[in-house]
C-alpha cells in the first residue's frame, strides 16, 4: 500500500539567521518535524492546495512563494524502527516567508517554532570561516571511514569513498561548494555519522559506540528534505531574485547582504557585494533612510520588480565557485 504525503520547508531570515519552521505534533515529539500531512484526493484538487491547507492547519501561516522540490520515496523513510505499515511517498515543497508580529502570535498559538537551519546543519555555516565541527569531528571520522574496508555486497559506486569525501568536504584548497548540502548530508549518513543512520540501523553507525551529535536530528527523513531545500535555495540565489521574497518592502544594503550571507553560509565582501547589486540593477533607492543601524542613517532600498521583465537571469552570483 502506498500513501502520498506532503512536506513543507518554510524558510525565513531574521537577525540574521536562516530559519526553518518546525511543528509540534503527537508523532513529532520524538524530534523536530517539518509541517507535513497526507494528500487527500477527495479534499485536495492539487498537491499544492493540499500542502497549503496542511501548513495553515498546523501553523496558522498562509504561504506566499511556493515551489516543488522533489519526491522522496526511499523504503522505510517514514518509519522510526521498521517498514511496517503503508509506504509513504512524500512530495517536498520549498516556501519562503517574511516574519511579522501577527504571524508570530499565530505560530505561538499553534506551537510552531522557527529554528535556525544551522541547528540541524552546523557544518554548513562558513560565515566566520571553517566551522570547528568540520576539522575536529567530521573530517577525522570520514578519514577513518575512507580507510575502512567496504562491506561485501555494497552497491558499486562510480566514485571512491575518498573522491566523494574530497568533493563534499574540500577545505584544503578552499573550494567549498555551498550548494552541495545534500551531497554532504548523504555522505555523512552513509558513513554512519548521523543520528538518523543509527536510527535506521545502518551498520556503519551501529559500529560506533560513541557518536557525537552532528546537528539536531529530525523526524523521519525530514533533515534530508531540509538539506534538499537548502541546496535548491542556495543555487537559486545565483539566477533568480528569490532573496527579495525574504526581505521586507524596504531595506538597507547591509540588511540585504546579511540575508544573502545567512542563506549561502558565506561571508561576502561588502564593497564587492554592493558593486554586484549595483551592476545587477535589482534594487532602487526609496529616498528614505533608516536610523536603526546604530550609526549614521543608512539609505533604504526596494526591489525593482520591473527587472523581472527585462532579463531572464537575475541572481546574485556570490560565493567561491
Amino acid at each position: 500500500m502506498i500513501e502520498i504525503g506532503l512536506n513543507a520547508v518554510i524558510v525565513a531570515v531574521d537577525d540574521p539567521q536562516p530559519l526553518v519552521l518546525t511543528v509540534a505534533t503527537p508523532i513529532a515529539q520524538q524530534a523536530p518535524s517539518l509541517p507535513f500531512g497526507p494528500f487527500d484526493p477527495e479534499r485536495h484538487r492539487t498537491f499544492e492546495i493540499g500542502l497549503r491547507e496542511w501548513v495553515e492547519e498546523q501553523t496558522a501561516l498562509t504561504l506566499g512563494y511556493v515551489e516543488q522540490l522533489y519526491t522522496f520515496g526511499d523504503r522505510g523513510r517514514h518509519h522510526i524502527h521498521s517498514d511496517e505499515g503503508p509506504h509513504v511517498v512524500s512530495v517536498g515543497y520549498l516556501a519562503l516567508a517574511r516574519q511579522t508580529s501577527e504571524s508570530e502570535e499565530a505560530l505561538a498559538r499553534e506551537n510552531a517554532t522557527w529554528r535556525s537551519w544551522y541547528d540541524f546543519f552546523p557544518w554548513e555555516d562558513w560565515r566566520s570561516g571553517c566551522p570547528g565541527i568540520v576539522t575536529e569531528h567530521i573530517l577525522p571520522a570520514l578519514e577513518r571511514w575512507v580507510a575502512a574496508p567496504v562491506p561485501a555486497g555494497s552497491p558499486p559506486r562510480a566514485q571512491s569513498r575518498e573522491d566523494r569525501m574530497h568533493q563534499a568536504f574540500d577545505i584544503q584548497d578552499g573550494i567549498w561548494d555551498e550548494e552541495k548540502v545534500l551531497d554532504r548530508f548523504e555522505l555523512l549518513f552513509e558513513a554512519g555519522l548521523l543520528a538518523e543512520a543509527r536510527r535506521d540501523g545502518r551498520p556503519a553507525a551501529l559500529e560506533r559506540a560513541c557518536l557525537p551529535p552532528l546537528g539536531q536530528a529530525m523526524l523521519y527523513d525530514h533533515r534530508r528534505i531540509l538539506a534538499t531545500a537548502i541546496s535548491r535555495l542556495r543555487a537559486k540565489l545565483k539566477y533568480r531574485p528569490v532573496v527579495f521574497e525574504l526581505m521586507p518592502r524596504t531595506f538597507t544594503l547591509t540588511d540585504l547582504q546579511r540575508c544573502v550571507e545567512a542563506i549561502s553560509g558565506r561571508h561576502v565582501h561588502k564593497q564587492n557585494f554592493r558593486r554586484l547589486v549595483d551592476k545587477a540593477e535589482l534594487v532602487e533607492p526609496t529616498g528614505e533612510t533608516s536610523t536603526q543601524t546604530g550609526g549614521r542613517p543608512a539609505a533604504l532600498f526596494r526591489f525593482r520588480r520591473e527587472v523581472l521583465k527585462e532579463r531572464p537571469a537575475l541572481g546574485l552570483r556570490v560565493g567561491g565557485r
